[in-house]
């Protein structure tokens, strides 16, 4: 139907999170449609990115620098470190511009059916960060799954021969999200972490 080229381009898009074969043959399309705005462009940015990425040697973060822009930002805490399970939640945290304190990425959870202990995840430098005496508490942002508490409590474990205070996020109930349609586990937890009005 199309060129070798023309059908790589869309098998190697389909491997995206979010783009089935379908989808990536549409982007192909509308690439091919505007070569010269979209395509070129587009490739010439991929290149340079996979070029000039890295991770950040202090909180694992990918950027173009190391330390990472938000390492580098002399306008954010440095007392309180968010730690995340990927680089996706550090950006998802990001986009609510509330928290302007430092993160930590593990890299994963712990998860023993999948062969993944502790010395895969960077756990043990988080630890080593916890003992600088500039950190006060440590925020567990791990995501509300088996693998991410059973974590979150292996790390609070871990966390307590530095002397930190360590916080997880809240759980529960999203703001504007209705009973009826919760699982049993959110509703659960909401009710444990409900406080006074």
């Amino acid at each position: 139907m199309t060129g070798r080229e023309i059908e790589n381009l869309i098998k190697l898009l389909s491997r995206l999170p979010g783009l089935g074969p379908r989808s990536a043959r549409r982007a192909v399309l509308q690439m091919l449609k505007k070569p010269e705005t979209l395509m070129i462009p587009l490739a010439n940015s991929l290149h340079e990115t996979a070029e000039a990425m890295t991770t950040c040697a202090n909180c694992g973060n990918i950027d173009v620098t190391d330390p990472c822009h938000i390492c580098a930002d002399q306008n954010r805490g440095i007392d309180i470190i968010c730690v995340v399970e990927e680089v996706q939640d550090l950006w998802a945290l990001e986009r609510g511009a509330s928290y302007k304190g430092q993160y930590h990425v593990l890299g994963g959870t712990l998860s023993p059916l999948d062969g993944v202990g502790p010395d895969d995840l960077k756990i043990d430098q988080l630890i080593n960060r916890a003992h600088d005496k500039t950190v006060v508490e440590v925020i567990l942002a791990t995501n509300a799954t088996v693998d991410g508490q059973t974590t979150a409590h292996y790390i609070t474990e871990r966390l307590i021969e530095t002397g930190v205070k360590v916080t997880r996020l809240a759980h529960g109930v999203p703001v504007g999200g209705e009973l009826d349609y919760l699982d049993d586990g959110t509703l659960a937890a909401a009710l444990r972490s409900r406080s006074s009005v």
